[in-house]
C-alpha cells in the first residue's frame, strides 16, 4: 500500500536533492470528493537552494510563507512569489523552474495536493 509518508518521502527526496527540507502536515481522504486525497507539505529552500525539475500527479496550491520564491509551471513565464501570495499547478503540469529567490534569505512555502490515493507527489521530469 502507497502510504502519505512514502509520497511524502518521494517528494522530499526530489526536494532534498537541490538542499531543500519537506515536512508533512495533514493528510487525509475528502469526504466530499470521494476517490481523492489532501495531502499537505511545507517546503523550505535554504538561501539559493532549488529543485530539479519535475512533476505532480496532483492539483496543487502552494502559498508562500516566508521569504521569496520563483517558479516557472510548463511554458508559463518564471514568476517570483513573495510571503502571502500563491499559484496552483494542474496535474502532471512541468514544474520547470522552482527555487529560493534569495542568496541570503531562507524560503517556506504551504503546498497543498489534491490526488488519487496512493498518487505520487512528485516525481522527476522526463
Amino acid at each position: 500500500m502507497f502510504t502519505f509518508a512514502a509520497a511524502v518521502l518521494s517528494f522530499a527526496g526530489l526536494c532534498a536533492s537541490g538542499g531543500a527540507s519537506v515536512d508533512d502536515v495533514y493528510a487525509g481522504d475528502l469526504p466530499n470528493a470521494p476517490g481523492k486525497r489532501l495531502s499537505v507539505v511545507t517546503v523550505t529552500y535554504p538561501p539559493g537552494a532549488k529543485s530539479a525539475p519535475h512533476r505532480h500527479d496532483a492539483f496543487v496550491f502552494a502559498y508562500v510563507l516566508s521569504g521569496r520564491v520563483r517558479s516557472r509551471v510548463d511554458d508559463g513565464p518564471v514568476r517570483e512569489y513573495a510571503a502571502g501570495q500563491s499559484w496552483t499547478e494542474t496535474p502532471n503540469a512541468l514544474h520547470a523552474v522552482s527555487e529560493n529567490a534569495s542568496a541570503t534569505e531562507p524560503a517556506t512555502f504551504l503546498v497543498v495536493f489534491v490526488a488519487e490515493p496512493g498518487a505520487a507527489l512528485s516525481a522527476p521530469a522526463r
